[in-house]
């Protein structure tokens, strides 16, 4: 998810990269590619995907030569415009349970929870200081009908094996955090906060530190078999792997694969103490709603 924001006590201007660049300032960029060049793996797109890739890929096997190319800068789309949440969501899940098998299901839910934990972990061992903090996901009704969709939500999410979820009443939620009019909540603790840009940059350096090229302002027009092909040259590899996400129509061939979206993002000024006080936003969970638009907080 991507998007912008806006207001006067950032600096940001509506249209700008994001909210996260303006806090954290715009990279320096790293050099373009050079010219023909050959690899052991090639990897087309430098943000969250492309990096993650590149970082196990390396530490899995450090002999392997690995090249990221990045069209603008590593984190220049999504990975740098989100909302700041790291969370074991599935978009899908259940079209994956009938084409795979519940149990298959269960285990990749599994394995999304523990990516939570691990992005924490791999953050605290390279010294990325993304301002993490592991509260968990809250997810709020405000009117019956949301009350309802929670609930078949709650059960629904237990069902795929997070034993660990817990379910509040109004009461309940108040003394979590004060949000008008809640009837009730479900809060899961695989989901955390986090400043998505200060954890790209970090990611980029701690790939560049294993040993990984990265070619920025380099964009790869067309994906070959066993090449990516730039303006300023070709990079030859047995394996090119295609982390573009929302930027994949922009390839050849590709215009129709792939539907990019976006969001906005609205961004206040510092909250006092006072302010914070009174929201009782204590735990410091990011916060979503059952309402029929999607709102993250």
């Amino acid at each position: 998810m991507s998007g912008s924001a806006s207001g006067s006590a950032s600096g940001v201007v509506n249209g700008g990269v994001s909210f996260w660049y303006a806090d954290d300032g715009l990279p320096e960029r790293r050099e373009p590619l050079g010219g023909d060049a050959s690899a052991d793996v090639v990897i087309v797109g430098g943000g969250y995907t492309g990096l993650w890739t590149a970082y196990y890929l390396k530490k899995a096997d450090p002999s392997l030569r690995v090249t990221v190319l990045e069209q603008k800068f590593c984190g220049y789309g999504a990975s740098g415009r989100n909302g700041g949440w790291l969370y074991n969501g599935i978009a899908g899940r259940d079209r994956y349970a009938r084409l795979h098998g519940r149990e298959s299901a269960v285990r990749l839910q599994k394995a999304m929870n523990d990516t939570v934990a691990e992005v924490v972990k791999v953050a605290e061992e390279e010294r990325i200081h993304a301002d993490i903090h592991r509260g968990g996901v809250l997810e709020v009704a405000c009117t019956p009908a949301q009350l309802a969709r929670l609930k078949a939500f709650h059960e629904h999410e237990s069902a795929y094996g997070e034993t660990d979820r817990e379910l509040y009443g109004a009461r309940e939620t108040a003394e979590r955090i004060r949000v008008a009019d809640a009837v009730g909540s479900t809060w899961t603790p695989h989901g955390a906060r986090l400043h998505p840009v200060k954890l790209v940059k970090g990611l980029a350096a701690a790939a560049e530190a294993l040993g990984v090229v990265i070619h920025e302002s380099t964009p790869v027009t067309e994906i070959r078999p066993r090449c990516a092909v730039t303006p300023y040259g070709s990079v030859r590899a047995p394996y090119v792997l295609r982390c573009t996400e929302g930027f994949t129509a922009s390839l050849k061939g590709q215009r129709r694969t792939w539907l990019p979206m976006n969001s906005s993002m609205i961004a206040t000024e510092p909250l006092s103490e006072e302010q914070w006080a009174s929201v009782g936003w204590g735990g410091l969970e990011t916060l979503g709603d059952m309402a029929h638009a999607y709102m993250y907080a």
